[in-house]
């Protein structure tokens, strides 16, 4: 006999001191992250992308004036047939859950999703990225938005990053933390992984002996390694790596912001591969 689907339910909320508000609430804290192993995606079209790609919603809050609007209602019978529960509510108590004054209208409860680093093989003409223990939640963000857009296949997030599914860093992606697959392992972890494939490991520092622009990245799959936006790369890692590349600068600045840092390394990378053409 097979099991009847389950559908969701469709409740109104107007107090600010409602359990299930309070459960949502606690979730723009790394704790309650970590122990219900779920986030907080703020905005209709990251709530879209997320059901478009798969991802597990358990609960779906909208505005109660967001009602009618274009995409909404349908957004909230997908989210209903997908088993969530979803909530209408008054915009102060969205206001309350995002930390936002003028919040978006929409918010999903999604669980989160990291794949098994030990499973993947990495192929010829693959670009994938790890970072060394980023911590500001803007960068990893936008890392990871730009990882998307140059059509890197993976993020490997090496010792203690910053959390991923943080609200703040949720909302840098513009919801590509929905389309680039996450994975977490130790320094020994990692350093495993690439020797296991022979995937050449190309990490930029200051004192990088070779110029970005004249590293072929064509001929193998590639590891770029980025590291800590203060202390850079530690000797562990620099040490594994086939190539220490250096972004020539000009001028007084004498360090680039890592996202931007990383936005270069990842289309220089993904180059050859890179076409106006859709």
């Amino acid at each position: 006999m097979t099991e009847r689907r389950r559908i969701g339910q469709v409740k109104e909320v107007t107090s600010l001191t409602n359990p299930l508000i309070k459960d949502i609430r606690g979730l723009t804290q790394k704790k309650n992250r970590e122990e219900s192993g779920q986030f907080l995606a703020e905005g209709l079209k990251l709530v879209i992308d997320a059901l478009d790609l798969g991802w597990t919603i358990s609960t779906l809050i909208y505005a109660k004036n967001a009602k009618g609007r274009p995409h909404v209602e349908p957004t909230a019978l997908k989210a209903l047939n997908a088993g969530a529960l979803v909530l209408e509510v008054s915009e102060k108590v969205l206001s309350t859950i995002t930390r936002r004054d003028n919040p978006q209208m929409v918010v999903g409860v999604f669980e989160q999703r990291y794949g098994k680093l030990d499973r993947q093989t990495p192929a010829r003409g693959e670009t994938w990225l790890a970072l060394d223990r980023v911590r500001d939640p803007g960068n990893l963000g936008t890392i990871i938005r730009t990882a998307d857009a140059a059509g890197a296949s993976g993020i490997v997030l090496v010792g203690e990053t910053t959390d991923p599914f943080a609200l703040e860093t949720v909302r840098a992606t513009m919801g590509s933390i929905f389309a680039v697959p996450l994975y977490r392992a130790s320094v020994p972890e990692f350093l495993a992984w690439c020797a296991k494939h022979k995937a050449p490991l190309v990490g930029t520092h200051l004192e990088g002996a070779v110029d970005y622009r004249t590293i072929d990245f064509k001929k193998a799959p590639t590891v770029l390694l980025m590291g800590n936006e203060q202390q850079g790369l530690p000797q562990e890692l620099s040490s594994a790596c086939s190539a220490l590349a250096r972004i020539p600068q000009q001028g007084r600045a004498d360090s680039l912001n890592l996202a931007v840092a990383t936005g270069l390394m990842l289309f220089e990378a993904r180059r050859h591969f890179l076409s106006l053409e859709t």
